[in-house]
């Protein structure tokens, strides 16, 4: 959504940090789109950017210098932004420090944010390339200005762009066919296109809000979260098994739902038109609040869709009728008879439950197999009454999509390990190895995180030792966001492994042709 530049924004402009790209807001207000970019003119030609990067920047090594996470010293104007300091000042929060404060956002971005490994991942490389330099980026200040068509060559100048401007958040978009800088240099619009993106997809709650029975709209709890723990399965089965992708990671928004980002080659790839092909293969739940029955597929069920029954049966009856108890109420109890085929069955079923106003959802699911064996209706069809239980089980199961977000190249998605606005909590990964134990509600917040800092450098000093030899700490490591980098490093290893398996491949075949 795009916002005006206030006043405020502007205070940024004196800023800017050494070898930082030109300031964003310097573009005249009268050739700015409708669409709310914030192109950079003046620093819109990617050559300059390289120009500022040092040579031994371009080619260093995590063997060369492993403080992925710079400590807490401040930005200084001596052309050392982002590296360490030889001794960083702790935060010091007052037990009124809100996550919204700009110094608490700007302690983050300094002391945990992992900008390295986002870069790898982006990147798909460690040397960088353009599938990093023509990234879109976009920033949400905290005036709500938004800025969009960012880029950078290298982790080091978003890192210092980020401290510079201290957004809120950021989005992630796709890799263009030149720098997103340049767009408006070009002769013609449409000569600047999306080439490539991560595959994403969206969970959120509210979608789930004529099913779930605990929350609505924001709110959520352990017992609702469960509907993102079985999308997840479904979705991610689905991904591995009839699509082969391999490099899928799950991130918590931050408040009420998850991201998937499938950053294999070919997914990376895909044309808007596959992308919409493959988001449609996933969507089963259709149609509004008012529409009635939402699920209506083809018999006998596709093979996703018996895999699906049997990752979500067990849920169904713990998650859903036990948990969630959506036919208790009257009003319930006549929603699941719309979903039943036999008027006969229905009216047998709708007496007895009249009879026992309390019966519970689990009982009631029982209720309709007992009174269809005693012969409750004379025209009851066996098998469309066993294909309607399995539409139901689907329908409050099954992934509600947001397939909008995954139809398209060009959409903009939240990054990983960003501060959720309302929450405060972290967009931290999700190891689907240990799914059933993720508890959004115990994912830290920013000011946890630097209290954390802050009570381990008391305690234990700013560094540790270990055999007689003093060890670095590096600021994540000395807090519970620690496993969640761990995790997210480890994942971009393994893509970077097979991505050099890819490449190599490539560069052999080449070889053989004459």
């Amino acid at each position: 959504m795009p916002h005006s530049l206030s006043p405020e924004a502007a205070a940024i402009e004196g800023s800017t940090l050494p070898d930082a790209p030109a300031d964003p807001l310097t573009e005249d207000p009268a050739s700015s789109p409708s669409d709310g970019d914030a192109a950079l003119n003046g620093t819109s030609d990617a050559k300059k950017q390289m120009d500022q990067i040092k040579l031994e920047d371009l080619f260093r090594t995590d063997d060369e210098d492993d403080e992925e996470f710079p400590m807490s010293s401040a930005p200084s104007g001596n052309g050392k932004a982002g590296h360490s300091s030889p001794s960083p000042e702790p935060v010091h929060l007052t037990p009124a420090a809100k996550y919204t404060d700009p110094g608490v956002m700007l302690a983050f971005y300094q002391r945990l944010f992992p900008f390295r490994p986002l870069f790898q991942w982006l990147n798909h490389s460690m040397k960088p390339s353009n599938d990093f330099a023509n990234r879109e980026f976009a920033f949400t200040l905290a005036n709500e200005a938004y800025l969009r068509y960012l880029s950078y060559p290298t982790a080091d100048l978003l890192r210092k762009d980020v401290l510079r401007l201290n957004p809120a958040r950021f989005e992630i978009g796709p890799v263009y066919n030149t720098n997103p800088r340049d767009r408006k240099t070009l002769t013609k619009a449409k000569t600047f296109r999306p080439v490539a993106k991560e595959l994403v997809f969206d969970i959120d709650l509210t979608d789930y809000d004529e099913v779930r029975t605990c929350c609505d709209k924001a709110n959520i709890c352990h017992k609702c979260w469960n509907f993102v723990t079985m999308a997840i399965k479904v979705v991610d089965a689905s991904l591995r098994e009839d699509f082969g992708f391999e490099h899928i990671m799950w991130v918590y928004s931050g408040r009420r739902g998850a991201h998937a980002w499938i950053s294999d080659k070919k997914a990376r790839e895909m044309d808007d038109n596959k992308r919409k092909a493959l988001a449609g293969y996933l969507e089963v739940i259709k149609g509004g609040s008012q529409s009635g029955k939402k699920v209506n597929v083809k018999r006998p069920l596709h093979p996703h869709l018996t895999r699906s029954l049997d990752i979500l049966k067990d849920h169904f009856q713990r998650d859903i009728l036990e948990d969630q108890d959506p036919w208790a109420t009257p009003e319930g109890a006549e929603q699941l008879l719309k979903l039943l085929p036999d008027k006969a069955l229905n009216d047998a079923l709708r007496k007895r439950w009249d009879s026992d106003v309390g019966r519970s959802s689990s009982g009631k699911w029982t209720d309709i197999d007992s009174l269809a064996k005693n012969g409750a209706s004379r025209t009851l069809d066996s098998k469309a009454l066993l294909e309607a239980k399995k539409d139901i089980i689907l329908e409050y199961t099954y992934p509600r999509l947001d397939v909008a977000v995954s139809k398209h190249l060009n959409h903009l998605l939240k990054s990983p390990f960003v501060i959720h606005p309302k929450t405060g909590r972290v967009c931290v990964p999700i190891d689907t190895d240990k799914l059933e134990k993720f508890d959004p509600l115990a994912v830290p917040t920013v000011t946890e995180l630097l209290g954390e800092i802050d009570e381990w450098n008391t305690l234990k000093g700013k560094n540790e030792e270990v055999e007689g030899e003093v060890k670095k700490i590096q600021d994540y490591e000395k807090t519970s966001l620690r496993p969640f980098v761990d995790y997210f490093k480890t994942y971009v290893a393994e893509l970077l492994r097979d991505e050099r398996g890819v490449k190599r491949e490539r560069e052999d075949g080449d070889a053989m042709e004459f």
